[in-house]
């Protein structure tokens, strides 16, 4: 599908093709079969189903099970969620029945299963991998990470924290299909390319990057309980949404230099820019989740129009070609230069003489910029070492740059 502009979105990703690189997450927007329907019609190329294990009636969700982190202000923007919510608790043979749906009647769509089981059990693998195929599934994304409530259990990040048991379940369910098999990585790790490696050695086409993050977004100050409180008690959850994404790009990027292999990115996608950057460090495809919780599958609109747009302007004729473009340019500490000098420079026409950039370099900088009598800044370039700080603490964009110290000195 080529957006307006004759811009190509089309992207070949582990030997199949999608519309475009966006692809909803497993999550809560997939949490039924009519619902990725429904996704599909507004424009998703493909979506990953919630995830299924052998025994659903297992499965009891808490009340409630999600908290958030806010913006400041009256008006309440949410950019973070923590979940505590569990896999699917709808049996196997209705979400086959969804697969088969899914596949018969958005047969240009891409329908991909997220599996799970423990890592003690080949045959739980090897069964819901093949019954997904059978199915119709186009391919098969295994669950080795999530951070809550399945680790107690033997399954999700409790294997993928661990190199050999993630090799394992991979080559498993690698053996069990025809299909291609992602592994979806944890961020609870501390070297993520290592299980990478094994997944892929063990047989898997790709790698999904990142699960949620392990966290407690806040402690309610009159009863003392964590959030969400389930009766006045609570557990660590996943944490997903604009906060994680620094996070998952680091994890994309580690992986896609340490490998080249397809990657398919999640964490905190939320505009077309963040698409952008995670296509940039080495993603081949893109997942959705906290932001659809927020706005609906409506939002896929503007990622797909916006992305179009960019590719256009950059003269790129198609999505493919924005591929890992960044990647030469994420080095090492040591090879950053230690020549190029920059200090900041107050543009008087912006400013509105709020004192932010005094404060923070006076308190945690150089003591580079003083105040004048009528409280307009002034840098002094001698003192100033380019840290940046002074620009990210300016409420007013554009305000604050930074020069060639050679250029400063000369005004």
């Amino acid at each position: 599908m080529a957006s307006k502009g004759g811009i190509d979105l089309t992207v070949d990703f582990c030997g199949l093709e999608f519309k475009n690189p966006f692809l909803l997450a497993s999550a809560p927007p997939t949490g039924t079969g009519e619902m990725m329907a429904r996704g599909y019609r507004a424009g998703w190329a493909g979506g990953v189903t919630k995830t299924l294990v052998t025994d659903a009636a297992s499965i009891v969700n808490v009340t409630p099970r999600l908290a958030s982190l806010s913006f400041p202000g009256k008006a309440r923007r949410v950019y973070a969620l923590e979940n505590i919510e569990l896999v699917t608790d709808r049996p196997l043979d209705d979400w086959l029945r969804d697969i088969e749906m899914l596949r018969k009647k958005h047969p240009d769509h891409v329908t991909i299963a997220s599996i799970m089981d423990d890592a003690s059990r080949p045959e739980g693998w090897e069964k819901l991998a093949r019954k997904c195929e059978a199915a119709g599934a186009h391919m098969l994304e295994l669950n080795l990470s999530c951070p809550h409530g399945m680790p107690e259990r033997g399954m999700g990040m409790a294997i993928g924290q661990d190199r050999k048991l993630a090799a394992r379940v991979t080559k498993w369910t690698v053996d069990a299909v025809k299909i291609p098999v992602l592994a979806k990585m944890t961020p609870n790790i501390t070297d993520v390319a290592q299980v990478a490696r094994t997944c892929l050695k063990a047989g898997a086409a790709g790698l999904a990057a990142i699960n949620t993050v392990a966290a407690i977004t806040g402690v309610d100050l009159d009863t003392f309980s964590p959030l969400p409180s389930v009766d006045g008690r609570s557990t660590a959850g996943g944490l997903s949404g604009l906060a994680i994404k620094p996070i998952a790009l680091r994890i994309v990027a580690a992986i896609a230099q340490a490998t080249g292999a397809p990657v398919s990115g999640l964490g905190g996608i939320s505009q077309w820019e963040d698409a952008a950057e995670f296509i940039l460090l080495g993603a081949g495809t893109v997942q959705v989740c906290t932001a659809v919780m927020a706005n609906g599958y409506g939002i896929v609109d503007k990622l797909i129009s916006g992305l179009g747009q960019y590719l256009k302007a950059k003269g790129l004729p198609s999505v493919q070609d924005l591929t890992g473009l960044a990647l030469p340019r994420l080095v090492g500490h040591e090879a950053l230069s230690r020549e190029t000098r920059l200090v900041s420079k107050i543009d008087p026409q912006l400013c509105v003489k709020c004192g932010a950039c005094h404060v923070s370099c006076r308190d945690a900088g150089y003591q580079a910029i003083r105040l004048q009598s009528d409280k307009s800044p002034v840098v002094n370039k001698k003192k100033c070492t380019g840290c940046s700080l002074c620009q990210h603490v300016c409420p007013v964009r554009g305000c604050i740059a930074l020069v060639p110290y050679r250029e400063a000195r000369k005004k």
